[in-house]
């Protein structure tokens, strides 16, 4: 189902400053900087989220975003995920909402086909990619939990995102390398996603504050369905400690017939 995620964003057709040198003393071992950041947010709790994928095959590039909120500790997340304005030649469209949840993504206003009233569960083990790309946004705790496998990293410098300082990496992740040091809750998402991307080296830039929380991470995937498709997805993070409460649909809610591309 790795076709979902470009489904969403193709049939539907972020920032902050520049790093620079810096006189801070760089870390000693970035690479281990850097794959300590999913235990910092744990530390957190919760934060603010909001998230940007870019999309670009056969000279056609699209943008969706989303914005919400996560429970580091519970694992879960919600995130109201927006199509390009000129998604499908229509002026207007329904936003997404997303129900992340250890396993699973839970979507309303998925396409047509699906009764406004009900929800679409997709097992997240079960997709190609994981859901690192499918619902159109990555999933701010795999994003982080990705950094597991960080490798040939190196230390840019300090700059600052959304008005907080931080240090800038850059780097490659292993996907397969972090699903093997993944939370349980995530494993069986990128061990997925480890077997469907034809390639598992992710470039990354990430961000960490002076506690080594995420503030934002840029992962550049690639992948081939009908042609080569490059993927940017960006999470940028902030408030936190700011409650986040997710309600799952009750199993009444959630739609059991056919979806349409």
């Amino acid at each position: 189902m790795l076709a979902a995620g470009v489904t969403l964003a193709v049939a539907a057709a972020g920032g902050c400053a520049g790093a620079g040198g810096s006189d801070d003393k760089p870390p000693v071992d970035p690479a281990a900087v850097v794959r300590g950041a999913a235990d910092a947010l744990a530390k957190t709790g919760s934060a603010q989220a909001r998230t940007a994928m870019e999309m670009a095959t056969g000279g056609t590039r699209v943008t969706i975003r989303g914005e919400g909120g996560v429970d580091f500790k519970n694992r879960m997340g919600q995130l109201l995920v927006m199509l390009p304005a000129d998604v499908k030649g229509k002026a207007e469209h329904r936003p997404i909402t997303e129900l992340l949840v250890p396993g699973a993504l839970y979507m309303k206003n998925r396409g047509s086909g699906v009764p406004d009233d009900k929800w679409v569960r997709v097992d997240t083990t079960t997709l190609a990619d994981g859901n690192l790309v499918t619902g159109g946004a990555t999933d701010p705790l795999v994003a982080a939990e990705l950094l597991r496998g960080a490798q040939e990293v190196t230390y840019v410098g300090e700059t600052e995102v959304a008005g907080t300082k931080v240090r800038h990496y850059r780097g490659t992740t292993d996907i397969g390398r972090a699903a093997g040091s993944a939370s349980p809750e995530v494993r069986g998402a990128l061990e997925a996603a480890a077997k469907g991307f034809s390639k598992d080296t992710v470039p990354f830039d990430v961000y960490l504050d002076e506690e080594g929380r995420l503030r934002k991470v840029r992962h550049r995937f690639t992948y081939v369905n009908n042609g080569v498709i490059d993927v940017s997805s960006t999470t940028l993070l902030y408030g936190f400690g700011t409650p986040v409460t997710v309600v799952l649909p009750a199993s009444a809610d959630i739609y059991a017939g056919k979806i349409a591309d």
